[in-house]
């Protein structure tokens, strides 16, 4: 685990011990906009996270083509360029879960979004986003609110 990784994992301790505490986040796959954060991370002598999205990035290459490890490969190959040192940099996935196979059936996405959890974790991501909230296609349909909170209707 880097040190970047490690004080964001104590940021919510850090804060309730009064210590102002937080890292800039960003969630692009934008060389542009990588780098940037980057840079600015490097003049602040400060901790980075780039997040990718499961639609931007996924173990089947997303709408970027870039699989997580190829997304690291990316980001680390522009903290270079920007000056960022790597041990400041904490990367993550956004939203993993079912949401680009969601027009398949539910076993089908949820195997999916497995193998590309795995695929993240694998290339070192280290702040995870779980998200299962979408429907798959076999998903019954969505209950009116009535149903699911009667006392607020």
């Amino acid at each position: 685990m880097s040190a970047a990784t490690r004080r964001f994992a104590n940021i919510a301790a850090r804060r309730a011990a009064g210590e102002r505490s937080g890292i800039a986040s960003v969630c692009s796959a934008h060389p542009l906009v990588i780098e940037a954060a980057l840079r600015q991370g490097a003049a602040r002598h400060a901790d980075v996270l780039i997040e990718a999205t499961c639609n931007q990035v996924n173990h089947e290459g997303g709408y970027t083509g870039m699989t997580p490890a190829g997304f690291r490969s990316f980001v680390e190959a522009h903290a270079q360029k920007a000056g960022f040192p790597i041990d400041r940099l904490v990367l993550g996935g956004d939203h993993l879960g079912p949401n680009p196979w969601k027009h398949m059936a539910a076993a089908t996405a949820m195997k999916k979004a497995g193998a590309m959890i795995d695929a993240y974790a694998s290339a070192g991501f280290t702040k995870m986003h779980l998200d299962t909230s979408m429907a798959c296609a076999d998903d019954p349909a969505v209950l009116a609110d009535e149903i699911i909170a009667p006392a607020f209707f």
